[in-house]
């Protein structure tokens, strides 16, 4: 595996290896890597001859009461699971490498007023300035993101589309330890205790996707479900508790074709997400 930290130097490696045919997977992270990160580098192996993995505390998608400054890092522990996990090169870039000017400034205008985007104003804006630099400068055929983030692959699906980058986002599935509890580089953060509660969170999600197949079709059913299991089995606050179609993350009254029921959680030093996406055909019986 080779590290690199230069922009110039890394575009004229790929542009060489994309002229002799070979197929660019790509893997955008923030480091403290884990098994999800791992998972996307590893889909990405079967799929590709050259896989990059880049690792970048992004400032520009952190609000100023959020923990950049806080944010784990371990570069050389990071480095070896890239390895291990089969990455050919991994981008590691300095802040002012990436920014070194500023007279472009990108705004995104639909998909993030919902969820995580309405409490983070300015987030996603940060998220599609530094992915649209990282696809210019990997120039990937193929760009890995997980499903953890739902909004996140909505609102890069929307930027993909909209300013025609040629390249094909695969959606991967969120990898969960084995009580459920979806892998998050901000779960060290839990104690003992919230450790313990934190699986609720998906058990809650899949009471809800039980539900929905026996025929409930109304949204706020579904989530007053949720939040009273929330409220009664941890001691974490509910940030929010929402249903949308998706990708495109506009409100529904009926449960019906793809949709996302998503939550976070606030415990005492840790905000955690989750979601399900659900398809349901039109011509299943609904109850309420």
């Amino acid at each position: 595996m080779q590290k690199m930290t230069n922009i110039s130097s890394v575009q004229e490696y790929l542009l060489s290896e994309k002229r002799q045919g070979k197929k660019i997977g790509f893997v955008p992270t923030m480091g403290f890597l884990h098994e999800g990160h791992l998972t996307l580098a590893e889909a990405a192996r079967k799929e590709n001859d050259i896989v990059v993995m880049s690792i970048f505390v992004n400032p520009l998608q952190f609000g100023p009461n959020e923990d950049f400054e806080s944010y784990p890092r371990n570069p050389e522990r990071d480095a070896a699971l890239a390895a291990s996990a089969g990455v050919d090169i991994l981008f590691f870039p300095e802040a002012d490498e990436m920014y070194s000017g500023s007279s472009i400034k990108m705004h995104v205008t639909e998909r993030t007023d919902v969820l995580c985007g309405s409490r983070r104003t300015g987030h996603f804006d940060g998220v599609v300035t530094v992915v649209s630099k990282l696809f210019n400068i990997i120039g990937p055929d193929n760009a890995y993101f997980g499903l953890k983030d739902a909004q996140q692959v909505a609102v890069i699906e929307g930027l993909v589309h909209d300013l025609n980058f040629p390249v094909n986002i695969v959606r991967v599935p969120t990898v969960r330890e084995e009580d459920g509890l979806a892998k998050s580089s901000r779960n060290v953060y839990l104690s003992e205790t919230e450790r313990a509660e934190a699986p609720v969170l998906y058990s809650s999600l899949k009471d809800a996707e039980s539900l929905i197949e026996e025929g409930k079709s109304i949204p706020q059913t579904i989530i007053s479900h949720i939040q009273n299991r929330i409220n009664s089995e941890t001691s974490g606050t509910v940030d929010y508790i929402e249903i949308y179609s998706f990708p495109e993350l506009e409100d529904i009254h009926s449960l019906q074709g793809e949709f996302i029921i998503a939550l976070a959680v606030k415990f005492q030093k840790a905000r955690l997400i989750d979601n399900i996406i659900i398809k349901k055909s039109q011509e299943e019986k609904q109850n309420v």
